[in-house]
C-alpha cells in the first residue's frame, strides 16, 4: 500500500472494528420497513435481490479496475470494492453469518498456499462424497 492511500483505518483491529459496526449496522434492518431502508428493502426481497446485488456490483469492480488499469481514477476502483463489500455483508447478514465467520476463514487459511488449500478442499469433497 502506498502512503498516499493508507489511512488509520489500515490498522487490523480499526478494520475489524470497522466491519463488525457495519454488520451490526446491516443486522439491525433486518425487519425493517423496506419503504425507508435500503438494506430492509434488499431482505424484504430475499436471495435472488441480494445475490443479483452482488453480481452487479462485482461486475462494477472487474470495470473500474480496468480503468484504472488504464488511466481511469483508482479512487474509482476503491469506491466500487467498498459497494461490493458493504453487498457482502448484506449477503453474509441474509445468510445469517457474519464478518467474523470470513476472517475465521482466512485466518484459519493463512500461511497455507492457494495451491494447497485448494488440494486439501478437492480431497474433503471426494470424501463427502464417497469417492
Amino acid at each position: 500500500m502506498t502512503q498516499s492511500t493508507q489511512t488509520s483505518s489500515s490498522n487490523p483491529a480499526s478494520t475489524t472494528d470497522t466491519l463488525m459496526r457495519l454488520a451490526a449496522i446491516i443486522d439491525s434492518r433486518k425487519g425493517g420497513d423496506p419503504d425507508i431502508s435500503y438494506v430492509s428493502r434488499l431482505f424484504h426481497k430475499g436471495d435472488d435481490a441480494v445475490l443479483k446485488k452482488i453480481g452487479e456490483e462485482a461486475t462494477e469492480v472487474v470495470l473500474a479496475a480496468k480503468d484504472a488499469r488504464h488511466g481511469g481514477a483508482p479512487k474509482a476502483l476503491v469506491g466500487e470494492v467498498a459497494d461490493l463489500w458493504f453487498h457482502c455483508l448484506v449477503m453474509l447478514s441474509h445468510f445469517d453469518l457474519s464478518p467474523a465467520d470470513v476472517l475465521a476463514e482466512l485466518e484459519r487459511r493463512e500461511g497455507m498456499s492457494g495451491i494447497e488449500e485448494k488440494a486439501l478442499r478437492k480431497s474433503r469433497d471426494r470424501e463427502q462424497n464417497g469417492d
